[in-house]
C-alpha cells in the first residue's frame, strides 16, 4: 500500500519568520534547504535534521526508511480536506510559479467571498489531476493587476501564465468566484496543457546568465546568502558545514 509524505517548502527570502524556522533544524545554521521527517502535529521530531535527505536517511534506503516510518502514523483524514496554499504576497507567488514553472493561480476578490472558497477549492487543489502541478494564491487587493497583463475589473479565479522571471505575468483564464469546481478543474487542466507544450523548460545556468545580463533582480525581504555557521549573519566566503540535530 503506497502512502503519502507531506513536504513543506518555505520560501526563506521572503520571511524572517520562515529562515528562523528552518534554523531550527540546521543547530542555528541557516541554508537554503532543510529536511527532516515530523510527527502529524508537525512538532515532534522523528529523523535527525540536515540539509537533505540522503544526509538523513541515506542514498540507497531514504525511500524505505519513509515507508517505515509513515506506516507507524496510518491516515485520520482525507487528502481533499488539506488547508489550501497561500503565499505572502502576489509578487512572491509569481516569482515561484515562474521559477517552478508552474501556472498560477489567484482566487481574487473582498474577504468575505473569497474566506469561503479557502475551503470548497481544497477539492481542486486536492484533485489527483491537479496536485502539485499549479500554485494557488488567495488575494483581497487588486496592486498585483499593475504586473499582470489582461485582467478584468471583476473578482475571480484568475489563471497566469508567470513571465519568464516571475516579474509579471499574462491571464490565459478568468472563472467568476461562484464557478463550480468541474468547471475549475476543466479550465486549470486547459490551461496546464497549453503551458506545456508553449513553454521551454529552463535551463538554470543559462537562465540565470540571461537574466544577469538583462539586469534582472528579484528583491527579497531578507538578505539573499546562507549562514552555515550559525552566527546570524550571510556568509561571505567559505565556511564549515555541520550536521544537524
Amino acid at each position: 500500500m503506497s502512502r503519502d509524505f507531506v513536504c513543506v517548502r518555505l520560501d526563506s527570502y521572503e520571511s524572517k519568520e520562515h529562515q528562523e524556522y528552518v534554523r531550527t533544524f540546521l543547530d542555528g545554521r541557516f541554508e537554503n534547504s532543510a529536511f527532516v521527517l515530523l510527527a502529524p502535529d508537525g512538532k515532534e521530531w522523528l529523523s535527525k535534521g540536515s540539509r537533505g535527505p540522503e544526509m538523513v536517511l541515506g542514498r540507497s534506503r531514504a525511500v524505505e526508511r519513509m515507508d517505515t516510518v509513515a506506516a507507524l502514523f496510518p491516515p485520520t483524514a482525507d487528502v481533499k480536506q488539506a488547508i489550501m496554499q497561500d503565499f505572502h504576497s502576489v509578487r512572491q507567488a509569481l516569482n515561484v510559479a515562474s521559477a517552478d514553472q508552474r501556472v498560477f493561480v489567484i482566487i481574487n476578490g473582498p474577504k468575505n467571498q473569497i474566506d469561503p472558497l479557502r475551503e470548497s477549492l481544497r477539492a481542486v487543489a486536492s484533485n489527483e489531476r491537479i496536485v502539485g502541478r499549479f500554485h494557488f494564491d488567495f488575494e483581497e487587493n487588486d496592486d498585483w493587476k499593475t504586473t499582470v497583463e489582461g485582467t478584468k475589473a471583476e473578482p475571480g479565479i484568475v489563471v497566469i501564465r508567470p513571465g519568464e522571471f516571475g516579474m509579471d505575468g499574462v491571464v490565459m483564464h478568468q472563472l467568476p468566484l461562484d464557478a463550480d469546481n468541474l468547471r475549475v478543474i476543466d479550465t486549470l487542466l486547459a490551461a496546464n496543457a497549453d503551458f506545456a507544450k508553449s513553454t521551454e523548460k529552463k535551463v538554470y545556468s543559462y537562465h540565470v546568465a540571461k537574466g544577469k545580463d538583462r539586469g534582472i533582480y528579484f528583491e527579497g525581504a531578507v538578505p539573499y546568502g546562507e549562514d552555515r555557521d550559525g552566527d546570524g549573519r550571510v556568509d561571505h566566503g567559505g565556511s564549515p558545514r555541520g550536521g544537524g540535530r
